[in-house]
Parts: structure tokens; C-alpha cells; sequence
């Protein structure tokens, strides 16, 4: 099962007003854990970059000025998401931002049944509790130390970890077979144990088994296969 932890950054919070995605971050995952495989791009918006939202992920006009428009990158872009599910943390936001951009070029949205909001599983589980990512990162012990900004990459990956924790953890030992890529071959399989050989122990009853057996026998009344059929 393939899924994508996607994050992106934006010029503020709403696309109908003219603000624009500036940064995208994914994460594959396969099966419930990483493979490795990324996606990250940083996008000219084509307008001014608010102080606002500057603040939040340090990405500056003049950063940004000769990076490539959204026109350029949607093929790639489209091509990593497949038809994979997309783990988004407040979906809603971000899918807005997505389908605004695939809209201006033409392109069909992204239907909201393709993501998993990991803001309303964290509501779920943890009710009344915080669900921003610090504090999911918190409560799973995740190390977030580096994140000083907002980043679309950063951010996936660390969901990417809160994410494998609200499923349940992660179970002992698959990140090894993971990272060799080992999926279903005789490598999985548990390696042979040396055990010592013992000789078979005789089942026959001894003479004194048997004479025990008779005696014992011989003190039941009418037993069921000694009876004249009826």
C-alpha cells in the first residue's frame, strides 16, 4: 500500500484571494513505512512574499525568484502522487491551495477522499488535547529540535513519523527488512536453528504396564466393549 505525506507553504491562507504555494514536500511511504523516496520543490508564486507568512517559513521574495512556476513542476509533480492516498495534516488547507494551482492550468482536483486528515485522527485519539505538530511530535517523543521554520520537507517527514504512531507504531523489526528491500523473499524467512538430536523414547508399555493395565480392567463392571451387541 502506497501512501504520500505531502506538506506545502503557501504566501498566506487562501488562494482566492491571489496567495500561492511556494514550497511542496513529500514523503513516500509504502506499506506504513518510509521508503526513502521524496519529493520537494520550491515555487516562484509570482507576487510578493507577505511578512507574515515570511515569519512562519523564512522563504523570501528574492529566495524564491528563480525558482520554477507551478506550470513547470505539475507533471512531475502529479506523476509522484500517482493514485496514492495523500497523509495531510489539516488536509483541507493544503488540498485548497493544491486544486487552486491544478485549476488554473486546467486540470481535474484532487477529490478530498484521496487524503488522511492526521489533524482529526489526533482529535480522535487524543480529545481536548493539542493537535499542531509540535505537539504531536512532543507526545511521540518525535525530535523536532531542528525545525525553526516551517518546511514543506521537514514537515512531511516528521508527520510522517506522527503519523506511523497514531496507526499504532511502528512494529519491531520491519525497518530493517525495509531498508533492504526484502518484501516476501526467502531472506524474511527465519534462519535455520542448529538443535541437538535426541533418540525417540520407546512407547511400549513394560510388563509391569501391562499386568497393572489387566488388573485394573478387570475390576470394571460390564465394560461397554465387552457387551452382546442389541
Amino acid at each position: 500500500m502506497r501512501e504520500i505525506v505531502l506538506d506545502t507553504e503557501t504566501t498566506g491562507f487562501d488562494p482566492l484571494t491571489g496567495h500561492r504555494i511556494v514550497e511542496i514536500g513529500c514523503v513516500e511511504l509504502f506499506n506504513h513505512l518510509p521508503t526513502g523516496g521524496t519529493y520537494h520543490q520550491y515555487l516562484n508564486p509570482e507576487r510578493d512574499m507577505p511578512e507574515e507568512a515570511f515569519r512562519v517559513h523564512g522563504l523570501s521574495s528574492q529566495f524564491l525568484s528563480d525558482k520554477p512556476v507551478f506550470a513547470e513542476v505539475v507533471a512531475d509533480f502529479l506523476e509522484f502522487l500517482g493514485d496514492s492516498k495523500l497523509v495531510i495534516h489539516n488536509a483541507e488547507f493544503d488540498m485548497k491551495f493544491i486544486n487552486a494551482e491544478l485549476a488554473r492550468l486546467g486540470f481535474p482536483p484532487i477529490p478530498m477522499t484521496r487524503t488522511i486528515d492526521t489533524v482529526l485522527m489526533a482529535r480522535r485519539k487524543f480529545p481536548g488535547a493539542q493537535a499542531n505538530l509540535d505537539a504531536l511530535c512532543r507526545r511521540f517523543e518525535i525530535d523536532n529540535t531542528h525545525r525553526t521554520h516551517h518546511g514543506a520537507l521537514l514537515d512531511s517527514e516528521l508527520l510522517a513519523e506522527v503519523y506511523l504512531q497514531l496507526i499504532g507504531g511502528r512494529q519491531p523489526g520491519l525497518e530493517l527488512g525495509a531498508s533492504k528491500g526484502q518484501r516476501g523473499g526467502a531472506a524474511d524467512q527465519p534462519s535455520q536453528v542448529d538443535r541437538p538430536i535426541r533418540a525417540a523414547r520407546p512407547h511400549d508399555a513394560s510388563p509391569e504396564e501391562l499386568e497393572a493395565h489387566s488388573a485394573f480392567i478387570g475390576k470394571l463392571k460390564k465394560p461397554i466393549w465387552l457387551r452382546e451387541p442389541e
